[in-house]
């Protein structure tokens, strides 16, 4: 097993990680889905509606519920106590951010099993205008 592969089993031990479904349904009830997915993913396979697109590399500041470069969507929710269901395209780089945003105190934080491709494959919506 590679490095890797542990560090994400790590990281998945530590998450109880929600289906597509149950990920529309925390969305629903005013949780945040955040599309860390790169440009061109968004651009080839659409967005999901109502989520907040951050790239990962700068998910932690835009998510930092004590820091000021927070992304204006997240200001008004106490993140801390919200679900936040980071989205990339498979589900793999996901895991590894939502345990990174744990860490700056969102408990709740997870990730979509599956991540965006698992959600288009649940026939649940997606915006093509990008």
């Amino acid at each position: 097993m590679s490095a890797v592969d542990i560090l994400l089993a790590r990281a998945r031990a530590e998450l109880r990680r929600v289906g597509p479904r149950e990920a529309a349904a925390i969305q629903e009830a005013g949780g945040l889905l955040v599309d860390i997915r790169y440009a061109a993913l968004r651009e080839r396979d659409g967005t999901i509606p109502g989520a907040l697109i951050v790239e990962r590399n700068e998910l932690e500041w835009r998510l930092d519920p004590t820091g000021d470069h927070r992304a204006p969507e997240a200001v008004p929710l106490d993140l801390t106590a919200h679900p936040v269901v980071v989205i990339c395209n498979e589900g793999y780089a996901s895991s590894l951010a939502a345990v990174s945003l744990r860490q700056l105190g969102l408990r709740h934080a997870t990730d979509l099993t599956g991540g965006f491709q698992a959600w288009r494959t649940a026939g649940l919506p997606v915006n093509h205008d990008s």
